[in-house]
């Protein structure tokens, strides 16, 4: 491998040790943070699943960040462009499943009438 070829490894963030050790460590204290919210008792019941959805969303940034190399770099634009738009389809495939779910349930369980109304709509 050329100097050029990895000077531009360690510039992108690759091969480097430091993003992999912070985004270890502030990933075991964010989880800690879930579990001390839920068994410790340090978080009133009804905000447990705040602290908890909270902690998710920073440690999903972290892990993209840190693990998955996804940032404003011009070397891992194309990532967070490919992210991104996976992003993009899961949430049309998620929300059309939903969509199509509700419609069948609302027009497709004639339990719900009564006789009497099934004639009306015939």
């Amino acid at each position: 491998m050329s100097a050029e070829a990895h000077t531009h490894m360690a510039d992108d963030g690759h091969g480097s040790m430091k993003p992999l050790i912070v985004g270890f460590v502030l990933s075991l204290i964010l989880t800690a943070i879930s579990f001390a919210a839920v068994m410790g008792g340090y978080v009133p019941k009804d905000d447990i699943l705040t602290v908890i959805s909270v902690s998710a969303e920073i440690q999903l940034i972290v892990q993209v960040m840190c693990f998955l190399n996804i940032g404003a770099k011009p070397g891992q634009r194309r990532n967070t462009v490919i992210l991104l738009l996976t992003g993009f389809i899961i949430s049309i495939v998620v929300a059309g499943s939903l969509w199509v779910m509700h419609n069948a349930n609302v027009n497709m369980m004639p339990g719900q009438m009564t006789i009497e109304q099934a004639k009306m709509n015939d």
